[in-house]
């Protein structure tokens, strides 16, 4: 993968490189450590400038966690992130705050993230407070400006987040992130809890932005249909590690690993005349504090075979720009 991560180094704003991230299980009186849930387990990727690369699995895969080690809100175990250029990891102080500015975060839940007792004008204005950007005039005025463009009124900055519907709520997330002007945002599963109608907005508002200001970002969502609309290439996880990785029309048209396969089976057809074979995977997803050896997926696989479950297979580029983690992805060409 570490070809992967460098190729085209010239338009990567963000590179991670074998990122790692274990959380210690404590137990007893002394509360000693005696396991680690392996949440993110030796992960490379790049991000382009200017496109949206989707980070797409099941729940419990490690999607957010890769996400918010890239911005520091955890700290990663191993590893290297760097951001246009910068070691991300080595930085301390204002060198920090100051990458920070240009590494913003939606999450997943507006109403959690937002201060049920402060205006919610207030919350946009926040992050220019700290980072002491302008006047208190001029805060405002670019509070103002920043709501107006993800679609809500002056007069909503006085309102409180009670206030709000759970879009208006994700509008005013995607806005605490606009504020400081950006250029890298991960959005942490922004549509997964709002109503279908209500996504395509979302959607659209992202998507106009990006344009508008050249953003970058990180798409996590676990809905292969909205990352299919609004992502340029897609990354596939599973238990902490990417399984496969590609464009986004080459992964919809061939996708070579057996879990990205099952994936694409459910995946709902407009039409309801139509029925799509469904591809049921067996039995649970394993448990991060003990994973299988050699292949994590393999006691799910239609396909494994004994080698699945004693060699791990690398992450292998068999087109160009597709890469896939499978012994056996050469029989999907």
């Amino acid at each position: 993968m570490t070809k992967q991560a460098n190729a085209g180094v010239n338009e990567d704003l963000v590179q991670v490189e074998h990122l790692v991230k274990y959380f210690p299980v404590r137990a007893g009186l002394m509360q000693r450590v005696v396991n680690w849930v392996q949440a993110v387990d030796d992960v490379s990727f790049s991000v382009r400038k200017g496109e949206t690369l989707g980070l797409v699995g099941e729940s419990g895969c490690g999607k957010t966690t890769v996400g918010r080690s890239m911005l520091r809100l955890i700290e990663p175990t191993s590893g290297s992130i760097r951001f246009d250029g910068k070691d991300v990891l080595s930085l301390r102080g204002r060198e920090l705050k100051e990458v920070r500015r240009d590494m913003q975060i939606i999450f997943q839940d507006p109403y959690a993230s937002l201060d049920p007792r402060v205006p919610i004008g207030e919350s946009v204005m926040e992050g220019l407070h700290i980072h002491n950007i302008g006047t208190p005039a001029e805060r405002f005025d670019l509070m103002l400006e920043t709501l107006k463009k993800v679609g809500l009124e002056n007069y909503h900055a006085r309102r409180y987040p009670h206030e709000f519907s759970g879009g208006q709520r994700q509008r005013i997330g995607i806005a605490r992130a606009l504020a400081l002007r950006p250029r890298f945002i991960v959005c942490d599963e922004p549509v997964s809890a709002l109503d279908v109608s209500i996504q395509s907005q979302v959607l659209n508002i992202l998507k106009d932005l990006q344009k508008e200001f050249g953003l970058t970002y990180l798409f996590v969502a676990h809905n292969l249909s909205v990352v299919e609309h609004i992502s340029d290439r897609v990354a596939v996880m599973y238990l902490g590690k990417i399984v496969e990785l590609t464009t986004r029309e080459e992964l919809y048209r061939l996708p070579l690993h057996p879990y990205t396969q099952a994936l694409m089976t459910a995946i709902p057809v407009a039409n309801p005349k139509l029925k799509r074979k469904r591809t049921i995977l067996k039995g649970d997803v394993p448990s991060p504090l003990n994973p299988p050896k050699g292949c994590r997926f393999h006691p799910r696989c239609p396909i494994a075979e004994q080698i699945c479950s004693v060699e791990e297979p690398a992450l292998r580029e068999l087109n160009p720009g597709h890469w896939s983690a499978c012994h056996f992805s050469e029989r999907f060409l």
